[in-house]
């Protein structure tokens, strides 16, 4: 196990409620290759702080590897929701080009 995952765990052990340290554990997770605990870490936030708004990219992209296409199609469809609500236009743009890039298409729906 690596250095920097024990840290996380250790800084969430103090902080379990902390986005920005959900988001690190899960992206360590997949750095690590260890998928099933990454989609564990990004669904939760998605469930419990679903305005945190780079999950919807990563947790897509994992749909993705993992041959979950409508799955992945969803995330990013919601998470393109909620990027317009806080009007995140940077994070707007890159789920609007992963998902025209998964329906093969350039045009935006949204």
């Amino acid at each position: 196990m690596s250095d920097r995952l024990e840290q996380l765990k250790e800084f969430l052990k103090d902080s379990p409620q902390d986005p920005f340290l959900k988001y690190a554990l899960a992206t360590e997770y997949l750095k690590l290759g260890n998928q099933d605990e990454a989609l564990k870490g990004y669904t939760d936030l998605i469930s419990n702080h679903a305005d945190y708004v780079g999950t919807y990219y990563h947790l897509g992209k994992l749909y993705e590897k993992m041959n979950r296409v409508e799955d992945a199609r969803d995330i990013y469809k919601k998470g393109m929701v909620i990027t317009q609500q806080k009007r995140n236009m940077h994070a707007l743009s890159e789920l609007r080009g992963a998902l025209s890039l998964l329906d093969g298409d350039d045009e935006d729906e949204y």
